[in-house]
């Protein structure tokens, strides 16, 4: 099918079909014409020879640091269901948390001529910043705030200190901490620091929060920390975690310990993820609008594209969250 049939089925001539595609300026009628033919074709123009015609590459490098991520699918959605609106294709690359990958991706979707890159952003370094400085395409970040990038990120900080003022609200006073690596600015510092926020808030020192660091986002390893931290702080009574997964393996090391979830140890996490509504109790969690902000990323890469001229700061969005209470953070028996 080409574009002449589609002019032909909806009636009006081939440039219009062409100014459709393309978002050129076309009356709502004709406009309208040529949409219900192409959703009843499916018709989808040639990739190349639009590029050819119009000068416009019609791909944007998407580089993700786990595809197996949830927050990654959901972030990953967002972009994709923006992008698809304007014609554009994804070329996506995997990292695996692998630095060097990561700045492989960067050179090498350049050199395939990709109008823009969307980074899910991890770990800031002297190298990235040189590579985001010496990259030729608009170029937005997700997930952290990096400086002098355009970046969407969500409100870690906020929301780990959240849970923890709900904890301390229900009389639980000796919080412990299940972290990650902190190179990882959102997710392993800002997170910790809430904690400590909410601790400082109401006159306990911050600083002396018992904590421990994954080495990967696993309930394995959430299980491990907890075991340890009931070890060298048995009487603790509330665990925030770093990520809902971390959380389920705590959980898992309290009740082989004996211990009454929410009761006597409240426990919270941070994702949203759907093992945390079918536990019992129900784990209490932070929800990040992870589409969302995949959403918010296109856009802004894509008036980049449309307006490369517009100079001006650095745009960078922060979004917000949700708590979603399940049950695992109760009022403590003995307050």
């Amino acid at each position: 099918m080409t574009i002449s049939d589609i002019a032909k089925m909806a009636g009006v001539s081939s440039a219009a079909v062409s100014r459709y595609l393309n978002g050129g300026p076309l009356s709502e009628q004709k406009r309208e014409a040529i949409r219900e033919v192409v959703e009843k074709t499916g018709y989808r123009p040639d990739a190349a020879a639009q590029t050819l015609r119009t000068g416009r590459v019609n791909q944007i490098g998407v580089i993700a640091p786990s595809i197996s991520s949830q927050s990654v699918g959901q972030i990953t959605a967002g972009i994709a269901s923006e992008l698809d609106q304007q014609n554009y294709l994804i070329l996506l690359g995997n990292t695996e948390l692998d630095e060097q990958r990561e700045l492989g991706y960067l050179t090498a979707m350049q050199r395939n001529h990709v109008a823009g890159i969307i980074l899910l952003g991890c770990y800031y370094s002297p190298q990235l910043a040189r590579a985001f400085k010496a990259c030729r395409v608009p170029l937005v970040v997700t997930g952290q705030r990096f400086p002098e990038v355009p970046c969407v990120y969500n409100d870690d900080r906020s929301a780990a200190r959240e849970l923890a003022q709900r904890m301390l609200a229900c009389g639980h006073r000796r919080l412990v901490y299940i972290g990650g690596t902190e190179r990882d600015q959102a997710v392993g510092l800002a997170r910790r620091q809430g904690v400590q926020d909410a601790l400082n808030a109401v006159g306990l020192d911050g600083d002396k929060l018992p904590r421990l660091c994954c080495s990967a986002f696993t309930m394995e390893e959430g299980e491990r920390c907890m075991n340890e931290l009931l070890a060298c702080c048995p009487d603790l009574d509330g665990v925030v975690c770093v990520t809902d997964t971390v959380a389920l393996g705590a959980m898992r090391a309290l009740r082989a310990a004996g211990r009454a979830i929410g009761t006597q140890v409240s426990l919270a996490g941070i994702g949203d993820s759907w093992v945390g509504g079918v536990v019992e109790p129900g784990l209490t969690t932070v929800r990040f609008y992870q589409k969302q902000v995949g959403v918010e990323a296109a856009r802004m890469l894509l008036q980049m594209l449309e307006h490369p001229e517009n100079g001006g700061p650095v745009r960078q969005t922060t979004l917000g969250y949700s708590v979603v209470d399940r049950g695992s953070i109760r009022i403590k028996e003995d307050a």
